[in-house]
């Protein structure tokens, strides 16, 4: 009988906190909130099924040796999928030169690391699932 998406999410969210310690269990359970889990049950479930290889929070160290966490890194054996979801406010409307330009930088340094980076509207994530994963469709290791 196939879990549920409920069931599975808090099955692949304990398994994650499970394997984790310090800041990055920390992260998982502060950080994974609405958006992601939004993400993950209206993209996500629909397009796979399951959770397989799909990894919360992931930590990266950035050009300046600090922790960023990406809300998503889907890593199966050749490629390696960072996924964002954005939110208006926090992207865009609370967004300074400075932010704004770290994002960018994060971006060319995440793409260098050989991440292929997608990043989806909140909005999209919330209203227009079907075009996101359409889009996902269209990356290589899904």
């Amino acid at each position: 009988m196939m879990m549920s998406f409920q069931e599975a999410h808090t099955a692949f969210i304990q398994s994650h906190l499970g394997r984790r310690t310090g800041e990055r269990k920390s992260r998982l359970e502060r950080g994974h909130g609405h958006g992601e889990i939004l993400f993950a049950e209206n993209v996500w479930w629909p397009l796979k099924g399951d959770f397989d290889g799909l990894h919360p929070e992931y930590e990266v160290l950035d050009w300046r040796g600090r922790s960023y966490f990406a809300d998503y890194v889907f890593d199966p054996m050749l490629s390696r999928l960072l996924i964002e979801i954005k939110g208006f406010g926090e992207h865009v409307t609370n967004m300074d030169r400075k932010k704004y330009c770290n994002e960018l930088k994060r971006e060319a340094f995440l793409a260098g690391m050989g991440f292929q980076v997608i990043s989806f509207a909140y909005d999209d994530v919330a209203y227009q699932p079907a075009v996101c994963i359409y889009l996902l469709r269209m990356a290589e290791p899904i």
